[in-house]
């Protein structure tokens, strides 16, 4: 059973090739840094994901790739084309065709669908900046589907402007 979810937007991308796709640009410099101290903070605040499923954008994999590297042990990653740009409802749809997987589960993507899926599980809406990290976690005795908001208590929101020193 799924004891955690985190719901986390690609951090900084670069737009300093203009002849890229929006698919293909990478991280800047500071998203590079912003997604390595993510990592970092997840695993000192024992927030850390087993799973990670991610868009399949440059981004989004550069993103999870220094994630895993700032996490120690092993992480699954899968990456879908159909979390690119994806709104609430195509990523409930995609994550209700899987099967629930145990331990702690990361859903890495794009606004605007990532902030939708904030206001989604809390219930409230947050700015959701490049690199925002939700926690939310399983509440006590959650025997209920883990796509229902009702499941999951609100954790914590790691920004990483907030980690910047």
């Amino acid at each position: 059973m799924l004891s955690r979810l985190l719901l986390m937007r690609h951090a900084k991308s670069s737009w300093s090739d203009g002849s890229l796709s929006d698919h293909e640009r990478p991280l800047n410099a500071r998203g590079q840094m912003a997604a390595t101290s993510i990592g970092a903070t997840l695993t000192a605040r024992k927030f850390a994901p087993d799973i990670i499923w991610s868009s399949d954008s440059k981004r989004t994999r550069e993103t999870a790739m220094r994630l895993i590297r700032a996490i120690p042990g092993a992480q699954t990653v899968n990456y879908t084309s159909e979390f690119y740009h994806a709104g609430v409802e195509t990523v409930l749809r995609l994550c209700g065709k899987a099967v629930e997987p145990d331990g702690a589960l990361m859903l890495l993507g794009h606004n605007p669908g990532w902030a939708e899926l904030h206001t989604y599980f809390t219930g409230q809406y947050h700015d959701f900046p490049t690199g925002a990290c939700t926690v939310l976690t399983r509440k006590t005795g959650g025997q209920s589907d883990w796509l229902d908001p009702a499941a999951w208590t609100f954790t914590d929101l790691i920004l990483p402007r907030d980690l910047e020193s």
